[in-house]
């Protein structure tokens, strides 16, 4: 099935076989073979998340590698929960670099992307040149499974927890409602509301009208919601049904990321910096751009040039 197009000139796809799997790949710049650079988008994203970053990059001299990772778009979806964690979802990386014939490449991420990036560079740092995440700092493992933390401190209907005691209830809930679903979520200058006694994604999924600003054109809206309707959601959930298996998983590994890390935070984003995040993340430099949680989406210029410049 091919995807409506968006406005933007958007490579495409091919089916890249790896690690067990297939994902499909966009791909743009091989001329500039040498000087990959891979994007990772989170969820619920697409690779065409990055839409705005890819001719923008071709232009800077690079080969710009974009999968739909595992579950997500025309990538296959496994059945079993386990094959989302963070071993499969960062082997998926590095298949896609054997297949393209690059040791190591530039990753770049976004929301959960951004946290595969950094688990590839704990599991797989060989392969990792430098970072560029977006959003998401370093999670530092903790003493407490992350989902058992999260329950403590923030109850049962935060929605990782929900996602994770409660499965399947929020998957059909965003399928039922796949379109205002995402039209409701990705949206920037939202009006402050207390938080509600409900799950938030549920909420989103039901709310008859969306608040804020969108993120998304109508095109683009288009393609996320045809993406969803064929895919689903349950795959990007899984991701979230295994962080207190990555967490075991992280158990052995030299927690400190050592490689050269450029972190951008959206000043508006209700996801916070890390404090810490120069003590597990030494050679870290951090750009904060006035900006909501769809950093690239919402200010795409400025994502660019500051990406660009820091790569070249």
């Amino acid at each position: 099935m091919t995807l409506p197009t968006t406005l933007y000139p958007f490579p495409e796809p091919v089916t890249v076989p790896v690690n067990g799997i297939h994902l499909e790949v966009f791909e743009a710049g091989r001329e500039n073979a040498g000087r990959p650079v891979v994007l990772c988008h989170g969820w619920p994203g697409l690779a065409q998340s990055w839409r705005e970053q890819v001719p923008a990059l071709v232009a800077a001299g690079h080969h710009v590698i974009v999968p739909n990772q595992r579950g997500f778009g025309g990538s296959s979806r496994p059945a079993d929960v386990t094959a989302y964690d963070l071993e499969h979802l960062t082997a998926d990386l590095v298949g896609l670099l054997d297949h393209y014939g690059y040791a190591s490449a530039d990753f770049v991420g976004h929301d959960w992307g951004a946290m595969v990036v950094w688990g590839l560079a704990l599991l797989h740092p060989e392969r990792v040149r430098r970072i560029v995440n977006l959003s998401l700092p370093y999670q530092e493992r903790g003493d407490v499974p992350w989902i058992e933390g999260m329950e403590a401190a923030l109850g049962g209907n935060f929605y990782f927890v929900h996602f994770n005691r409660q499965p399947g209830v929020a998957d059909a809930v965003l399928e039922a409602n796949t379109e205002r679903f995402l039209r409701n979520l990705y949206r920037t200058h939202r009006d402050p509301a207390p938080p509600g006694p409900g799950m938030v994604m549920i909420e989103l999924a039901l709310a008859e009208k969306p608040t804020g600003e969108a993120v998304l054109t109508e095109s683009e809206l288009e393609v996320f919601a045809a993406a969803f309707a064929r895919s689903g959601f349950t795959g990007g959930i899984n991701w979230y049904r295994n962080l207190d298996r990555n967490w075991r998983a992280l158990a052995e590994v030299d927690p400190i990321v050592h490689h050269r890390v450029l972190m951008i935070h959206g000043s508006r984003d209700e996801v916070r910096p890390a404090e810490r995040l120069t003590d597990v993340v030494p050679n870290a430099e951090v750009v904060v751009l006035d900006s909501g949680h769809w950093i690239q989406q919402e200010r795409p210029q400025e994502v660019n040039r500051a990406i660009a410049d820091w790569l070249a």
